[in-house]
């Protein structure tokens, strides 16, 4: 939307098609993203109205750049989480962090890119203590009497019912709630009914399953899907559970970036260079009822030593053995293979704490790297991944991973 030249007022209107957030009188259905190390000109590019952030870190350099780009910002306001520590018990220390934040929401409550505040992140994940959202409360309160233009939100890890009949209790300062799905979204509507929560919603993080979701193999590695049917499954989950939805006022897609999460490609829609997903054609799609000009390649069949990853794929340490990997590319460009060999990832972190990124197995390859190759197996025993990354010239990759054990 057109950016205006001082702050904007944002509020939700019930209409005919049902809660929808309106700036300045102007209807704005969310067509955002979960913007990571993914660049904002390549969102607005693509047809996406706003993001979202976690913090509201280098906030002033974040929201110039969002209203270069006619971009509207979900700004993070980061809230202390009791898996790291975090007592809201502690009386001073839930007043000190209400006092930041309050000095927050005032450096930057004028800016014109600005529409919503998210407090917090999942802050019911691995949280026992009912007085967050007491805190909550308090800040989305200190948000309308210091700010007064724009609205506020937390953002739940999934749609239990009993918590939000608890955020509805404790928080009800809040203009609406929010929920995060992976592999669940495809029964929000469902969720919604169940919880019978009847207000306005926002979808702030949705996109491929979760690691947590997904088969293991026999030593607990989880199967990641490759970029096809990611991207296949972001257009259906968008169909089936959030346009068209009276309560959903649209969402924010995970990741417009890369991180590391179990693999360095699970949730990211980019790779670490910026090249581009198949993801990203389908929210393309999605925002703009039609695919970009230039697609990803498509991957259709990927195997080592003959065998898919839920085979659970032993091999020899020093033994050769063969990968294979079926790609095609809609716009018939020329291809290039790149091949890798990562350690598992012996991670326990949580909630997208950080992670960092499993050693890489050099010198495993043998002969040139195409779309059949041959490496030598770690002489090593251990769980590792065997990824591969086939990209088309034009900034767009293809990528999928199998998992292997080296045992004796």
């Amino acid at each position: 939307m057109e950016q205006a030249a001082g702050p904007v007022r944002s509020e939700i209107r019930l209409t005919e098609e049902g809660y929808r957030i309106y700036i300045n009188d102007r209807l704005f259905y969310v067509k955002g993203a979960g913007i990571g190390k993914g660049d904002m000109v390549s969102l607005a590019q693509h047809g996406g109205n706003a993001f979202r952030t976690w913090r509201a870190r280098n906030g002033e350099a974040v929201l110039n750049q969002a209203q270069e780009q006619n971009l509207m910002v979900a700004m993070g306001l980061h809230v202390g989480l009791e898996r790291h520590g975090f007592d809201y018990n502690d009386s001073l220390a839930v007043a000190a962090q209400l006092a930041r934040l309050k000095e927050t929401v005032k450096a930057f409550k004028d800016h014109p890119a600005l529409f919503l505040w998210v407090i917090g992140n999942e802050l019911n994940h691995h949280s026992e203590n009912p007085k967050v959202w007491d805190a909550v409360n308090d800040i989305a309160k200190m948000i309308h009497a210091v700010d007064g233009q724009h609205l506020c939100t937390t953002p739940l890890a999934g749609m239990r019912a009993e918590t939000v009949q608890l955020v509805q209790e404790r928080a009800p300062e809040l203009d609406f709630i929010s929920v995060q799905l992976y592999g669940e979204i495809e029964i929000l509507p469902e969720l919604i009914a169940a919880s019978a929560y009847e207000g306005p919603l926002l979808v702030t993080e949705w996109g491929a399953t979760g690691y947590w979701e997904v088969p293991t193999t026999k030593w607990g590695a989880p199967i990641e899907n490759n970029s096809s049917v990611k991207a296949d499954l972001y257009r259906s989950r968008y169909r089936k559970s959030i346009a068209n939805q009276p309560q959903v006022m649209g969402s924010f897609a995970f990741l417009w970036g890369q991180k590391q999460e179990r693999t360095p490609t699970w949730f990211g829609m980019f790779m670490p260079d910026g090249k581009e997903s198949e993801a990203v054609d389908a929210m393309h799609y999605i925002w703009n009822n039609e695919w970009p000009q230039n697609r990803s390649p498509r991957l259709n069949d990927f195997r080592l030593d003959g065998k898919v990853a839920n085979d659970n794929i032993y091999l020899r340490p020093g033994d050769f053995y063969p990968a294979r990997v079926s790609v095609s590319d809609p716009d018939k460009d020329s291809l290039v293979f790149h091949w890798e060999i990562l350690r598992e990832s012996q991670s326990k972190a949580t909630g997208g704490d950080p992670e960092e990124k499993p050693e890489q197995m050099e010198g495993l390859f043998q002969g040139p790297l195409n779309d059949t190759i041959n490496f030598i197996a770690p002489s090593e025993a251990g769980a590792y991944r065997l990824f591969v990354y086939i990209a088309d010239g034009h900034n767009h990759v293809a990528h999928a991973n199998i998992p292997f054990y080296v045992q004796p």
